[in-house]
């Protein structure tokens, strides 16, 4: 009996790594605005009307950021729309929502945000598992100047492009 429990524990390994991953928005204006030094996985407590909008794919992720408070971490500015056929308890789209994930992790960012200047933003929500799940970024800040590189640097690889598509 012992074996079987083995195998099926190594079963529940193997399918957890091919678990299938659905983006649902990806905050592009945060690569824009921001270095990403490290990208953290979390998870999100929702209600139920909150999932169900995400899945509807109404979710708008620019803008919000995550705060350490209380020893928590806390997704604040992520507007979620209101589910069109809740009813009455439906959820308030602006609210601050929990973000999961261990306490060793949070004290760990907390650090890193205090010492060195860094931001937590959100940088992708998508469901993994059927679970809604966020990656955040932590960031520095770009210079004016940063940005306008990037927009001349990526403006050349176009150029480039075009040119050896065009020959």
């Amino acid at each position: 009996m012992a074996k079987k429990t083995k195998d099926t524990n190594e079963h529940a390994k193997a399918t957890a790594s091919h678990v299938p991953v659905k983006v649902i928005t990806v905050n592009r204006q945060a690569y824009h605005d921001y270095f990403v030094e490290r990208t953290i996985e979390a998870g999100v407590a929702l209600m139920g009307t909150e999932i169900k909008s995400i899945r509807d794919g109404k979710v708008n992720l620019r803008g919000s950021y995550a705060i350490a408070r209380n020893g928590e971490l806390w997704l604040e500015n992520a507007h979620i729309a209101v589910y069109e056929h809740g009813n009455r308890y439906n959820h308030e789209p602006m609210r601050n929502r929990k973000l999961l994930l261990h306490r060793r992790e949070i004290s760990q960012l907390q650090g890193r945000i205090e010492t060195k200047g860094l931001t937590l933003i959100p940088l992708k929500l998508y469901l993994k598992g059927g679970k809604a799940k966020i990656e955040l970024g932590l960031c520095r800040g770009k210079k004016l100047y940063d940005k306008r590189d990037a927009i001349a640097e990526r403006d050349a690889k176009r150029e480039i492009e075009r040119t050896i598509r065009t020959r």
